[in-house]
């Protein structure tokens, strides 16, 4: 059965499978390898009109926006401060710091993909297009989520924009990489599954299926409300919810759900000193809490999946 499970797989995950040791596939990884006792939601900022697009950089420097109050890009430093970082780009809703420092980002009410780098006029990879969420890979592609579409699609480092799959998901929404950049995941807004994909050579998606079970408020899936998505050094996967973060191990197994600091959240990130620090976009404000875990960037190239400690 094993075998038959690592073949049907896509490639990072039964290659997660094949890395985790023995005692690991027996034990749950549940929230108390993640949070740390005594440790509790921190009020970031505040007073804005509905924040999102959660990232980080390797200095510890947190980024955010305000998709229906802000006009830009605002960072948090490692020492809390908050500023408007790049004004003039309202409306930004997924958001990711990507080779050489630049900035990729959905900017949806211009219906259009961009990146830019601040000082600079924003680069459109895709227009015609209303972008939800992005990741973006250690060599420059850009996967992002149409939802009202129902696709996901891809933005070569060539510039080549093309679909790469549609017709499973009803709201394709959060996404993902795993560790080593072979698996793509994909949030459902509207349903109950979390989608992992095989990440193919060049940039095409295989092997979806349908991994992760979202927890609902009721029997209802269309309100799981299953949104941004995040990552951490140890293959977990956090996925905000109607419930609260959803946190999956590496085998797409429920470790437990991390309690909402308020009661809407729709983006995750670690960043932070250290990446140590679980971000989370909550309506109107932006929180962040401690933990034993750490976050990782996809812009210095594929990582290698950490073994698992207890």
């Amino acid at each position: 059965m094993r075998a038959h499970i690592i073949q049907t797989l896509p490639l990072a995950i039964a290659t997660a499978l094949a890395l985790i040791p023995a005692a690991a596939h027996g034990q749950d990884m549940p929230l108390s390898q993640v949070l740390i006792d005594g440790e509790t939601w921190q009020l970031v900022s505040e007073g804005h009109g509905f924040t999102d697009a959660c990232a980080a950089d390797d200095q510890g420097n947190f980024y955010f926006s305000d998709v229906r109050g802000g006009q830009g890009i605002y960072k948090v430093d490692p020492q809390g401060e908050v500023t408007l970082w790049i004004d003039g780009l309202p409306g930004i809703s997924g958001m990711q710091i990507g080779p050489g420092g630049r900035v990729f980002a959905c900017q949806g009410r211009e219906q259009r993909l961009i990146s830019i780098a601040p000082g600079e006029e924003p680069k459109v990879l895709a227009s015609r297009v209303r972008p939800n969420d992005l990741v973006v890979t250690g060599a420059g592609g850009v996967y992002f989520t149409h939802t009202s579409a129902k696709t996901i699609e891809f933005v070569s480092p060539a510039g080549e924009h093309r679909i790469v799959h549609s017709g499973d998901l009803v709201r394709p929404n959060g996404i993902t990489l795993s560790p080593d950049q072979g698996t793509l995941v994909v949030s459902d807004h509207g349903a109950k599954h979390v989608w992992a994909f095989r990440i193919e050579a060049d940039g095409g998606l295989s092997h979806a299926q349908p991994y992760m079970t979202l927890r609902t408020p009721n029997a209802d899936p269309s309100r799981s409300r299953g949104d941004g998505a995040t990552t951490d050094a140890y293959g977990r996967y956090y996925i905000t919810s109607a419930v609260g973060i959803q946190m999956y191990d590496p085998t797409g197994r429920l470790g437990g759900v991390i309690a909402k600091p308020q009661p809407t959240v729709v983006s995750v990130a670690f960043g932070g000193p250290d990446l140590g620090y679980l971000y989370v976009a909550a309506g109107d404000k932006i929180y962040r809490r401690k933990t034993r875990s750490r976050g990782l960037l996809f812009q210095s190239g594929p990582v290698p999946t950490m073994s698992y400690k207890p």
